[in-house]
């Protein structure tokens, strides 16, 4: 059950991203444009939490698995102080 925990997560994080995406195409709101950088940065995360959990059960990924939410999440931020101005 938890493998398919892990296989929606990345799943929907892409979804989102791509929908954000055609937002930020249609609209031009850079606001759309650093979240759906950020969801991008969440999917590959969650893609690496697959691959870690399930592909490689021998491996640790988490490093890199950290560095990409952080990596995410810091984009989000940037984005959030630079357009606030």
């Amino acid at each position: 059950m938890a493998d398919a925990v892990f296989l929606l997560c990345a799943v929907t994080s892409l979804a989102c991203a791509v929908l954000l995406l055609r937002g930020y195409a249609r609209n031009r709101v850079r606001l759309l444009l650093w979240s759906s950088l950020c969801f991008v940065g969440l999917a590959v995360n969650n893609a690496l939490l697959v691959l870690d959990k399930l592909v490689f059960p021998g491996r640790d990924l988490l490093l890199f698995r950290n560095l990409s939410g952080f990596l995410a999440l810091a984009l989000l931020v940037y984005g959030l102080v630079w357009d606030s101005e």
